[in-house]
């Protein structure tokens, strides 16, 4: 089957979808969309980010700071010195990889950019 073929048959139930209203109750409806965030990222990290984005799966990073979060919620209801004390432990390191990662992801930026052509 030829991409054309394909494609008019994407088109078709694209519009059928429509007819029915299965888009009407979308988030951000009437709203233009915000591709900021998909072309901040490196071009070879792009795929996965939207992939994981689509599955409800956050990047590492995120983790991190969502991990830092509650652990930061955690201490301020604590009231145990040693817990205390192993929280604040756990929030630095939590912060120290995150800091790690994301000098991590700017070196493979960098690389990234380097592989481009030069603009004239």
């Amino acid at each position: 089957m030829s991409s054309l073929a394909w494609q008019l048959i994407a088109e078709n139930r694209i519009q059928e979808a429509f007819e029915r209203g299965e888009f009407d109750e979308l988030p951000g409806r009437g709203r233009p969309l915000d591709f900021s965030e998909y072309f901040s990222a490196p071009v070879m990290d792009r795929l996965g980010f939207s992939l994981l984005k689509s599955a409800g799966v956050l990047p590492p990073e995120l983790e991190l700071l969502k991990e830092v979060e509650t652990l930061e919620k955690a201490l301020a209801k604590c009231r145990d010195e040693r817990t205390r004390a192993r929280t604040r432990h756990q929030i630095q390191t939590k912060r120290t990889m995150f800091a790690m990662a994301l000098e991590r992801r700017g070196k493979s930026a960098r690389a990234d950019r380097s592989l481009e052509p030069p603009v004239r």
